[in-house]
């Protein structure tokens, strides 16, 4: 450097034009070099300087790019890519301020201790290293640059209301994804600009910014080292980062650095904060607009002066300490981590036993992780490129190819395109090394065309990803107050200026499931244009429409086809429910008013249909006193109840009572009062959805299958879902209701005290195995006792005696509903009084295992011998008394007036299975009491004739 040259410090906030202020001291001279913070800066500089001079007299330097014509006279370099020696005329470093940065802040320090053009050198950066420059380099002038427009804080936003041309800017790839897909769903797309880029895909991204396809740009850090952008805002979503060691709160010298992207030229810009980011401070908010900060009085530091005497030479001169308290040793660097690990290797450590091979091994080491698998992967990778190169003296070709074939790919998600691109730059990296490789040439344009490939293809698919035409073009037409072109066609699905946006579902459109956030909105705002005249079509054709063609859910839904138009709500009698109906607002009151009144008319005459029993019963005039009562309560219930819950009130009603209302087809059964007809699949529907909207149930019981007589036990159904379902909980299952009462019918005779056994006709009419007729047994109240005994099988020949009033031919079958049911219903099963039960009820019995122990005890002690013994054949049977009193929804207890004999133990069959109660000569009761008068027949009973049969019989 001659004793002249002039030593220049440019200082001032971003947007000075600090770096157009050097390029054009550049070109004024011969020769010269500039150093950038970033290859994409770089780059970008090398573009400009290009259009200028030519690409003839310019060279592009960095770690992974060269480009150096024969007639070289302007270096583009990054800071660590610049090369030493060259005697330019002008050097010139931008962005010093990065001496200060943990991680390359030592290459900057370097720069600025001694790079010097022999006419002038140009420090560029922020005003807060002017101390530490005037410190450090003799005979500095500082010229001070002011920003050229307003920046100003406008305090924390949503990226729902951040307006066009903004930029967001994230601390990890992770984040930055996260913003860039958020601002797709609600924005239409963002460009992505990360420094990871390659510069290809990079400047594609920006290109969509520049041109208007996209309006939001979400980028790391990078865009604060010199990156010239169309911005009006900066947004941070974050004021800390993770700095390769820890994360750490940025300096506000940082925040300015990023913030001074807004507004370039003379077009003032804003910058706040947005998403989990906090509100700044006030003070480092107005130090940010009045560019204050604190003065950065140390910078990192390392020692160039090295020796490679030997590896442990190397790394001590690495590690020496400065005497200037301004120069604070810089922590260690992932080159020298790399070399103390490779000094631990003893096949390197052998081989680097001179200064060549010492200085060989530290060129090695000081390859970037761009992969960042692991320090220990990428140690390995430098071991054998050390290895290679020291043995062979170049690395070899066909190890090379490999590598580069691998990644040669452009399959996958973004991902796996940015993890190749990583990789392949390593490559680059030493493609571009001389001396590295066999054919430089040749290796340096194969890395080059791989990452412009995956360059190519990831670019690709960051716009597939974070960018959404269809929205952006929606939205700029509606900025724009453009009219825009809707149509929907015969299927419902609705298209706006040609691209498909949703469906019209019933009475509401529903959006493209890709759709979000403000693009609903949009595509919304669109398709409603259209959809106005089409409501009022729908309304007419639905208001007109059969009743087959709606139909309500089992969760209380109201359908149209496959739309759902509505649903009902509670109402003032459980028998009236409401309707709620599902029409988009912008269809107007008149379509919703036609909807409602359609709905409303079919529930109605759905309910009048499926409940017509009930319904008479309710407006039944001539029902009085406890009759009516009990009808309301009937009613209430939807015509099904536990007898438990009435018990009082069915002992109080008289026979013309009781008559009365089984006009109407109640049946007083052993343990539910119901209606039958209300019994079908179409009314329990129904009924189950009424009762759950009445209980304000979130989730409805869905009901049984048809044709069911028990269905398992539903846990975690609401408090009587199994009656309003027309079954009854015993056990693990669930018997329907009027199976029950069959099953109490047959049960009635049994001997309970002394105990019985099943019989076929019980397991056949609930359609169960005998161990789960046990168990249904065990719920209704019964104990069931487990047995084994050997089988008997009946000989072919034996046949069954026919009883009494089998012999007419007469089915043994008991029939559903008894002439006497208002009677023998009464009483619970296990405690039914004899003289309650009906004659029609009285079963023949046929008793075939005792038949089939006469013809076995008739045969010879001769037959016997004749027939070898066999081995016995065992079978399972249960025995059952009455264990316990019923359960709350059981066979209620009757009254002391109406207890059968004895001590409230059921009565069964006395001698030779003969029923007890029969009449009076056929059993014998015993009581201190007068005999009980009869009950007048009632003459509206269907079986009167037969009952006044029976009483003439006595």
């Amino acid at each position: 450097m001659s004793g002249n040259a002039r030593v220049v410090a440019v200082l001032g906030p971003t947007n000075t034009g600090k770096t157009t202020y050097a390029i054009e001291r550049m070109l004024g001279h011969r020769t010269g070099i500039i150093g950038l913070p970033l290859r994409l800066l770089a780059r970008e500089v090398y573009d400009r300087i290009v259009a200028l001079r030519g690409p003839s007299v310019v060279a592009l330097v960095t770690g992974e790019e060269r480009i150096v014509p024969p007639r070289t006279q302007y270096w583009v370099c990054t800071v660590e890519a610049m090369p030493e020696g060259m005697g330019a005329d002008f050097v010139a470093i931008d962005e010093i301020q990065l001496c200060a940065d943990p991680e390359r802040g030592h290459v900057f320090t370097d720069r600025l201790l001694r790079a010097r053009g022999l006419h002038e050198t140009n420090f560029l950066g922020s005003d807060t290293m002017r101390g530490t420059i005037a410190a450090l380099v003799p005979g500095v002038e500082f010229i001070r640059r002011e920003r050229m427009s307003e920046l100003i804080y406008s305090g924390q936003k949503k990226i729902s209301r951040m307006r066009p041309r903004s930029a967001i800017v994230g601390f990890s790839v992770e984040n930055v994804y996260a913003i860039a897909e958020l601002i797709r769903r609600q924005k239409g797309g963002a460009a992505v600009v990360m420094g990871a880029l390659s510069p290809r895909t990079r400047n594609a991204q920006v290109d969509m910014y520049q041109n208007g396809e996209v309006d939001y740009l979400v980028a790391t850090d990078a865009i604060g080292m010199g990156l010239n952008l169309d911005v009006d805002h900066v947004a941070f979503s974050a004021l800390s980062k993770f700095d390769g060691r820890r994360m750490r709160p940025l300096a506000p010298n940082e925040l300015a650095q990023i913030a001074g992207r807004a507004g370039r030229g003379f077009k003032s810009g804003t910058f706040g904060v947005t998403g989990d980011a906090p509100a700044l401070d006030d003070g480092i908010a107005r130090a940010i607009m009045d560019h204050s900060f604190t003065p950065q009085n140390k910078i990192n530091w390392r020692n160039h002066a090295l020796q490679f005497g030997s590896i442990d030479r190397l790394i001590a001169t690495l590690e020496a300490k400065s005497e200037d308290e301004r120069l604070v040793r810089a922590r260690e660097a992932d080159d020298l981590r790399a070399l103390k690990t490779l000094g631990q290797v003893d096949e390197v450590f052998a081989r680097s036993t001179d200064g060549p091979s010492v200085k060989l091994l530290w060129d090695v080491c000081r390859i970037p992780d761009f992969r960042g698998i692991s320090h220990a992967e990428h140690a390995n990778l430098l071991e054998t490129i050390f290895i290679d190169l020291h043995q062979r003296g170049k690395i070899p070709d066909d190890w090379l190819a490999r590598q580069i074939k691998r990644i040669d790919r452009t399959d996958g998600d973004i991902d796996a395109l940015s993890k190749r691109l990583a990789f392949i730059r390593t490559w680059t990296y030493v493609a571009q090394r001389k001396g590295w490789t066999s054919d430089e040439s040749h290796w340096r344009g194969a890395t080059r065309v791989v990452e412009d490939r995956l360059s190519d293809a990831l670019h690709e698919r960051l716009t597939q990803r974070f960018v959404d035409r269809r929205t952006s073009v929606l939205l700029r037409r509606l900025g724009q107050k453009e009219a825009m072109v809707a149509e929907v066609n015969e299927t419902g699905e609705v298209t706006v200026e040609g691209e498909f946006v949703g469906k019209l579902d019933g009475f509401r459109f529903r959006a493209d499931k890709g759709a979000g956030g403000a693009e609903e909105k949009t595509i919304k705002s669109a398709a409603l244009q259209a959809l106005a005249p089409q409501f009022h079509l729908r309304a007419d054709r639905f208001y007109n429409a059969p009743d087959t063609e709606i139909d309500f859910t089992e969760q209380g839904g109201l359908m149209w086809g496959a739309s759902a138009v509505g649903k009902l709500v509670a109402g003032a009698d459980p028998l009236k429910p409401q309707v709620q109906v599902f029409v988009d607002d912008v269809a107007g009151p008149e379509v919703a008013q036609k909807v409602e009144r359609r709905l409303q008319h079919f529930i109605d005459r759905k309910i009048a249909a499926l409940f017509e029993p009930l319904l008479a019963l309710s407006k039944d005039e001539t029902l009085n006193g406890l009759a009516r009562g009990f009808a309301f309560q009937m009613v209430e219930n939807f015509g099904i109840m536990p007898r438990t819950i009435v018990a009082d009130d069915v002992k109080a009603l008289d026979q013309d009572a009781r008559g009365a209302l089984r006009k109407h087809g109640i049946r007083f059964g052993q343990f539910t009062i119901f209606m039958p007809l209300l019994l079908k699949p179409a009314p329990t529907r129904l009924r189950l959805v009424l009762w759950s909207i009445a209980k304000g149930l979130q989730e409805f019981p869905e009901s049984p299958p048809p044709g069911l007589v028990t269905i398992p036990v539903e846990t975690g159904a609401p408090e009587g879902a199994d009656t309003m379902s027309g079954y009854r909980n015993a056990g693990t299952r669930a018997i329907r209701i009027d199976m029950l009462e069959r099953l109490a019918d047959m049960l009635r005779g049994e001997n309970s005290r002394s105990g019985f056994e099943a019989k076929a006709d019980m397991l056949s009419i609930t359609g169960m195995t005998l161990e789960q007729f046990a168990d249904l047994m065990g719920g209704l109240g019964y104990k069931a006792e487990k047995g084994e005994r050997e089988k008997v099988k009946a000989p072919v020949a034996a046949t069954a005696p026919i009883e009494a009033d089998q012999a007419d031919g007469s089915s043994p079958d008991v029939p559903e509903a008894t002439a006497a049911d208002a009677k023998a219903a009464d009483a619970p099963v296990a405690q039914a009084p004899a003289e309650e039960a009906p004659a029609e009820e009285i079963q023949a019995e046929t008793a075939p295992e005792l038949q089939a122990g006469a013809d076995a005890a008739a045969q010879t002690p001769a037959d016997a011998t004749q027939e070898a013994p066999a081995a016995a054949e065992m079978e399972v049977f249960y025995t059952f008394t009455w264990g316990r009193a019923p359960r709350a929804n059981a066979a209620p207890r009757r009254s002391t007036g109406d207890k059968p004999r004895g001590k409230g133990k059921p009565q069964g069959k006395g001698r030779k299975g003969a029923p007890r109660g029969e009449t009076a000569a056929k059993s014998q009761n015993f009581s201190a009491r007068p005999p009980k008068k009869e009950k007048a027949i009632d003459p509206d009973n269907p079986f009167a004739a037969a009952l006044m049969g029976l009483k003439d019989n006595k």
